[in-house]
């Protein structure tokens, strides 16, 4: 039911930066405008996220309102343990990756996020899931976010931590450390590492 909530204060969130954009009414500007402060009042309220806080996370639109994409990936050692990263946000682990940038590949961001978090070289060898998080029991989230997550191989490079991680580090299938329920959860780890063992090709999607 809290899930449900949110996820219409989101399409609340959308229809009136929607609505905003293409207005030429002065009373529909009026309107849609009351509706996009109602709307806010009701996310720091459900939320617990100030006001400003929430501006910076909404800034007014300046084109139709979409999802945002978080992009990670899945890098096994030579006996199968898997790599993550401790994030300095909350101090758990996560599959390295992060938002989408504009100009890379969902691919190429794959890649540039590993680099700068873990200091390896990977190739992306294929699409391993791609998640809507309403669809799964993250902690409630203001944005709507779909999570593409894919299987990558190292090449080369030395086990390093960015200054935006806390630390890096492998970890065995059964023997997995707290994790940042926001990026990943422990049930998404074990489907992704059950496809990647058992040689499943076929993408998980929703």
């Amino acid at each position: 039911m809290q899930d449900k909530f949110l996820n219409l204060l989101k399409r609340v969130q959308a229809i009136s930066d929607t609505g905003l954009l293409y207005a030429k009414d002065n009373y529909d500007i009026e309107r849609y405008e009351e509706l996009r402060d109602i709307n806010m009042e009701l996310l720091e309220l459900y939320t617990g996220h100030g006001k400003e806080d929430l501006q910076q996370m909404f800034p007014p639109a300046k084109d139709y309102p979409t999802a945002k994409v978080d992009v990670r990936g899945l890098a096994l050692s030579a006996d199968h343990k898997i790599l993550l990263v401790k994030e300095s946000a909350d101090g758990k682990w996560s599959l390295p990756g992060g938002w989408a940038d504009v100009g890379y590949t969902a691919s190429e961001t794959a890649v540039k996020e590993f680099k700068e978090e873990t200091g390896l070289d990977v190739k992306t060898e294929r699409l391993l899931a791609v998640m809507d998080k309403k669809k799964h029991p993250h902690p409630p989230q203001p944005f709507y976010v779909y999570k593409i997550v894919f299987y990558c191989k190292i090449l080369s490079g030395e086990l390093k931590k960015s200054f935006d991680v806390l630390d890096v580090g492998y970890f065995k299938i059964d023997e997995l450390p707290e994790l940042s329920g926001d990026r990943i959860l422990k049930n998404q780890i074990e489907m992704l590492y059950e496809k990647v063992v058992s040689g499943d090709n076929v993408p998980y999607f929703d």
